[in-house]
């Protein structure tokens, strides 16, 4: 217990600068927690930090003990909050990263509720398209499409969300509109590709339940979708969009969409478009807290009931 004591004091002292915010932040005294860190260095026998009187600096054996211990503190706090917290009302910071436009068109009309429900609960919200460390960023819940997906993560299927291609009524004008998937290769394409590792999203379809990739011809890329929904408004070609993006394009007439049956036509076209599968995630089942699995449940039942998997 002293030596866990020891590297709780140690972690927190770093994280917070010093060891008197660290003794604030662990509810004891300053000099308290400077022996539990004297105490650890001693059973070490390494010295781990250098204090000055303006700040404290970590050794080299500091700085890799901190890289190896600091996970276990977090373990050692999220299982307690797990066990005391089981049958209190969801509370305390909840860290949700979500690719920008899920975030943008989904989650953010939908927060408010949640928080409303929930008043001791405080979102952050982080819409990003770049790869999250759940562990580094104290990032509570990422939700990420399946090519997202890391090993590690504990990951439950949320929304199975349809993707749609689209173009707009000047584009088909001009260039004419493909019945068929083998066509986009004839055509000006809109591609999102991936922050992370430079991938391109396929544009996937099944026929005769073989899933397919689409040949393309990539005239614009961009890593931001709503900037390819308003390229492809603007006539710039075709491109693939969740249905949370296209909907109110479409809705609008600034955009058609392709590869449906079309009015007076008995048959959908020869090709069904692969969908987008959602995944909400955390690190391991230790952090499915209260405040967790509030927001779980809430988006589970909040999200159109068509998309549920």
């Amino acid at each position: 217990m002293d030596t866990l004591r020891g590297i709780e004091t140690f972690v927190k002292a770093v994280e917070a600068g010093s060891i008197a915010a660290a003794a604030r932040a662990l509810g004891i005294s300053p000099a308290a927690a400077s022996q539990n860190i004297a105490r650890l260095e001693t059973q070490l026998n390494t010295r781990l930090l250098t204090r000055t009187t303006r700040r404290l600096a970590l050794t080299d054996s500091g700085t890799t003990y901190y890289e190896k211990v600091r996970p276990v503190v977090r373990d050692v706090e999220l299982a307690g909050q797990a066990v005391s917290a089981l049958n209190a009302q969801p509370q305390g910071r909840l860290c949700i990263a979500s690719s920008a436009a899920f975030a943008r068109h989904v989650l953010a009309p939908l927060i408010p509720g949640f928080t409303k429900r929930y008043p001791r609960i405080a979102v952050e919200l982080v819409a990003t398209d770049r790869s999250v460390d759940h562990v580094s960023e104290s990032i509570d819940i990422s939700i990420r499409i399946q090519q997202q997906l890391e090993e590690g993560l504990v990951a439950r299927k949320l929304a199975v969300v349809p993707s749609k291609f689209c173009a707009s009524p000047a584009y088909l004008e001009r260039a004419g509109r493909p019945t068929d998937p083998e066509q986009l290769r004839d055509h000006d394409c809109l591609v999102f590709r991936y922050p992370v590792d430079g991938r391109f999203l396929r544009w996937g379809f099944i026929r005769n339940g073989e899933r397919f990739d689409a040949e393309v011809h990539a005239t614009l890329i961009s890593d931001d979708i709503d900037v390819l929904a308003r390229l492809a408004v603007a006539g710039g070609g075709i491109t693939r969009l969740a249905a949370f993006v296209a909907e109110p394009y479409l809705v609008s007439g600034e955009l058609e969409e392709l590869f449906v049956a079309q009015e007076g036509e008995k048959e959908a076209q020869s090709a069904l478009i692969d969908p987008l599968d959602f995944y909400i995630c955390v690190r391991d089942r230790y952090e499915l807290t209260p405040k967790v699995r509030a927001f779980m449940d809430y988006l589970l039942a909040t999200l159109p009931s068509q998309w549920r998997p």
